[in-house]
């Protein structure tokens, strides 16, 4: 296991640790956040509230994991307004996940990921009009499963705040 922290960082992730899945707890309060809909995804997506499951189905579905790996990418900001930078962060982000998370499908079915931000795998989603087209490639975002991405790279020894005029996006797998 130990390995896929080298190799993610390898592939191009800032950083990468080892999870405990044991250390994932589901949170009505984090899905609370995604119920304010900030980020206008809410009841628009099928990886995101209300559409990904209730926090209970998928505390259950987390709790058949014991392992994991989370990635980061950081990006440079060139003050705390640089959209663009944390913009561009972000779509690495979401590139590197979806680009790993299909070479590590090869050696663990089941897998399940969970990235950042709104699944963004198809240009617009067909909630709730069609079925999701792309069901295999689709990814719920860590928060939508109501974890708290702070407290679970904290539990894992992973740093979350990488100084100032820094933006980090976090995604994991876990992996059985």
């Amino acid at each position: 296991m130990d390995d896929l922290v080298t190799r993610a960082v390898k592939y191009g992730f800032s950083h990468a640790a080892l999870l405990d899945a044991f250390t994932l707890r589901a949170r009505s309060e984090v899905r609370d956040m995604c119920r304010a809909d900030k980020c206008n995804r809410f009841g628009k997506n099928w990886r995101c509230p209300p559409a990904c499951g209730s926090i209970e189905e998928n505390a259950r579905a987390m709790g058949a994991y014991r392992t994991g790996l989370i990635v980061q990418t950081t990006g440079e900001l060139e003050d705390d307004f640089d959209y663009e930078s944390m913009e561009a962060a972000g779509q690495r982000q979401k590139k590197l996940f979806i680009s790993f998370r299909d070479e590590l499908a090869g050696e663990y079915s089941g897998m399940l990921a969970l990235g950042n931000g709104a699944c963004a795998v198809c240009g617009a989603c067909t909630y709730p009009d069609f079925p999701c087209v792309a069901p295999e490639r689709s990814v719920s975002s860590m928060e939508a499963f109501g974890l708290l991405v702070s407290d679970v790279c904290e539990k894992n020894g992973l740093g979350y705040y990488y100084g100032p005029r820094t933006i980090t996006y976090t995604g994991c797998y876990l992996l059985q």
